[in-house]
């Protein structure tokens, strides 16, 4: 049952670097650089229809530029130091470490950080009304809310109380969260426990040790993990362990529930600021924004198979309920 409907995020999987709707400035074609973690972080459908509706149109001649680290953080500041040395006009850093590679590898350059966690926290800017700097964007704060996470979980699981906390552990965001659950953790009457994760290949062995642990439940933690939601989710429903996944696409693969900044309205958000950035403003003149919505998914299905009773006044919170 969908609640509220919302233009869905277009698969990426088509060339790249690709052609984008545009919009030509004093006869020059401009490029968006946009760095990524991993090629499932670029959602292109949202971003490049917002840049559409502000008048970017395909025959002006804006380009677009993906380079992914390929889920090796690593390679980030090279990969940022050779986009500098081609001069796009913008860098989109998608996350929390491009951002910094971005800003480690330049003070000239505009750069949007796109869904990046607490940018106060994490130095990316001083202020957020007024960054001062080559950097501004669109902040998703999922460190203040990852309580609030688990405090939802509960409202569906009750008798949760060892919550395995699967997380990267070379994310800048992981400590930030892993405070706020720690501060949260005697008010929420639970045991927590990192399971570290850097790729695909290391979720099994996540789940085995967190069930070795006697997990009563999952939180898939943002960060790069991000990528891993919807096998994190389909999986924890087969192993009997309910999860609080990132995004509705983790549920509907088979998790129990997400809640999160709608990233939706993230990228819509960035496209604009983006597109302000084009046309001369400097990003020391553009707030850093914080989400304004948070969305929230249930599957039933899920619940149903892992025995649990989800609250009426729950369901009517949602967004989005899958039965």
């Amino acid at each position: 049952m969908l609640r509220r409907e919302f233009i869905g995020l277009i698969g990426c999987a088509a060339a790249w670097p690709i052609a984008a709707q545009a919009q030509q400035v004093a006869g020059r074609t401009q490029r968006v650089a946009v760095l990524v973690p991993s090629q499932t972080q670029w959602p292109p459908g949202v971003f490049l229809e917002a840049l559409a509706e502000l008048g970017f149109k395909e025959s002006a001649g804006l380009q677009v530029q993906i380079v992914s680290a390929e889920n090796q953080l690593d390679r980030l500041p090279q990969l940022a130091s050779d986009l500098v040395k081609s001069k796009p006009d913008v860098i989109v850093a998608v996350n929390t470490p491009p951002t910094l590679a971005a800003l480690n590898a330049t003070t000239d350059i505009p750069i949007v950080s796109a869904v990046v966690s607490d940018p106060v926290a994490l130095g990316i800017v001083k202020n957020l009304a007024r960054p001062e700097g080559n950097v501004t964007g669109i902040a998703n704060m999922a460190s203040d809310i990852t309580s609030k996470r688990i405090a939802l979980l509960k409202e569906i699981a009750p008798n949760v109380q060892r919550v395995a906390l699967f997380m990267h552990p070379d994310d800048p965001v992981t400590p930030l969260q892993l405070r706020d659950v720690e501060a949260a953790a005697p008010t929420l009457a639970i045991e927590f426990k990192g399971f570290p994760m850097r790729s695909p290949a290391e979720l099994e062995g996540g789940f085995q040790a967190a069930i070795a642990w006697k997990a009563q439940g999952v939180v898939r933690l943002a960060g790069q993990g991000f990528t891993l939601g919807a096998a994190t989710g389909r999986r924890a429903t087969e192993l009997g362990l309910p999860a609080m996944l990132l995004q509705r696409s983790d549920v509907e693969a088979g998790g129990l529930m997400s809640y999160f900044a709608d990233h939706r309205e993230l990228w819509r958000r960035a496209a604009i600021q983006v597109g302000r950035l084009l046309r001369g403003a400097s990003p020391r003149d553009l707030p850093f924004e914080l989400p304004t919505r948070f969305e929230l998914a249930i599957n039933l299905k899920s619940a149903k198979v892992l025995g649990l009773n989800v609250p009426a006044t729950l369901i009517a919170r949602a967004d989005e309920v899958i039965e």
